[in-house]
C-alpha cells in the first residue's frame, strides 16, 4: 500500500476511534485523556478534534474545554435506525420470497440520491447471482432503480430526466412501472441477469424501499411469470404492512 494511502487510512481510523470514545463516555473528556486512551500525542488528538468540531461531530464545553459527542451525529443515528427498521420489516419477507421462488433476493433503499442494496440472500439455483450489500445501482439501469423512479419523490425522476435525449421513452417506461406495480431490467446490470422488483411503502403511504428476486434472464424474463409477479408484489405488500402501510394510504 502506498505511504499516502496508509497515512490516510490511519487518520480515518483515528477519527472513528475518537467518535466512538466520545460517544461511549458518560461525561466530557479532556484532550490529554483522549490522547492517553488512544495512545497518540496531544497535538494529534487536538488536531483531529478540531476537525470534528468544525463538522459538528463533537462539541467543546467552553467552561472546561472538555469534549463530548456532537449533535451532528443525532440525525445520522436516526437515519441509520430508520433504515435498519425498514430492513427488519423486509427480512422475513426476503426469506419467504427466496423459499418460494428459489431465486436470490435483494432489498434496497435510496441513499444520497442512489439506490443502495441493504441485504442480499443467495438463491437456490445451480448458478448463484449476488450483489454485495452497500452496492449502488443505476436508477435507470436496474429494477430497483426503476421502482425508485416510479414510486419515489417526483424530484428524483425530474432530476434524471433533465437533459436526457431519451426522456420521453424513459418517462413512458416509468409510467408503465407505476401502473403495473413492478419493474424488470433484463441484461441492464449484467448480460444474462434480470431482476423483478416491487415497492415497499411506509405508514405515510410513501415509498421507502424495494424487494426483488434476481437470477438468470432465462428464469426471470422481461415479462415475468404471473407466479413470480404475485410472489414479489405480495412480499413487498406484506413488508409494507409491517411498516404501518394501509392500502388506502398508498
Amino acid at each position: 500500500m502506498p505511504l499516502d494511502d496508509a497515512v490516510g487510512l490511519e487518520s480515518v481510523d483515528l477519527v472513528l476511534d475518537l467518535i466512538e470514545r466520545l460517544a461511549a463516555s458518560p461525561r466530557p473528556l479532556g484532550v490529554s485523556e483522549l490522547a492517553r486512551d488512544l495512545h497518540i500525542s496531544k497535538a494529534r488528538a487536538h488536531r483531529h478534534l478540531r476537525a470534528l468540531l468544525r463538522r459538528g461531530y463533537a462539541r467543546q464545553d467552553p467552561s472546561t474545554d472538555r469534549y463530548e459527542i456532537g449533535a451532528r451525529l443525532l440525525p445520522l443515528g436516526e437515519m441509520a435506525r430508520e433504515r435498519f427498521g425498514v430492513l427488519e420489516a423486509m427480512r422475513p419477507e426476503m426469506v419467504r420470497l427466496r423459499e418460494a421462488t428459489g431465486q436470490a433476493v435483494t432489498a434496497s433503499v435510496l441513499t444520497d440520491g442512489a439506490v443502495t442494496v441493504l441485504e442480499m440472500l443467495p438463491g437456490r439455483t445451480l448458478i448463484e447471482f449476488g450483489i454485495r450489500p452497500g452496492a449502488r445501482l443505476e436508477l435507470t439501469a436496474s429494477a430497483h432503480g426503476l421502482v425508485a423512479l416510479a414510486f419515489g419523490h417526483a424530484s428524483l425522476l425530474d432530476g434524471v430526466l433533465e437533459g436526457r435525449q431519451d426522456g420521453a421513452a424513459l418517462r413512458a417506461e416509468i409510467a408503465t412501472v407505476r401502473r403495473q406495480g413492478w419493474a424488470t431490467a433484463p441484461d441492464r446490470v449484467l448480460v444474462g441477469v434480470n431482476a423483478l422488483a416491487a415497492p415497499v411503502f411506509d405508514h405515510r403511504g410513501e415509498w421507502r424501499a424495494a424487494l426483488a428476486i434476481v437470477g438468470s434472464s432465462q428464469l426471470i424474463t422481461g415479462e415475468p411469470s404471473a407466479d413470480q409477479i404475485a410472489e414479489v408484489t405480495s412480499a413487498a405488500r406484506r413488508a409494507s404492512l409491517q411498516l404501518g402501510w394501509r392500502a388506502a394510504a398508498a
